[in-house]
């Protein structure tokens, strides 16, 4: 347990920060999860629908240092791939 009054402080930061950080790779792994569910299915049209929504997921996720800039790139790039293939 933390002593001083900063780390007190820091313990409160990073709880809080741990809570908007796991939310942020939640709705990211989900939208990925739904994404794939709808390429393995063939709906084409939900799939473009549903693409802006995971790649701001994405971008969010990486700006607020959940994720690697450099995942983020693999990830939207791997899905590009994806959806690339049922078209």
């Amino acid at each position: 347990m933390p002593i001083t009054t900063s780390a007190k402080k820091a313990l409160r930061a990073s709880k809080r920060k741990r809570v908007y950080n796991t939310l942020r790779k939640d709705a990211m792994k989900d939208g990925l999860k739904e994404i794939k569910k709808l390429v393995v299915s063939g709906k084409k049209a939900d799939v473009e629908k549903m693409l802006a929504e995971v790649h701001q997921a994405i971008d969010k996720a990486a700006k607020r240092g959940v994720i690697k800039k450099n995942a983020a790139s693999r990830k939207k790039s791997r899905l590009a791939k994806m959806i690339k293939k049922i078209s």
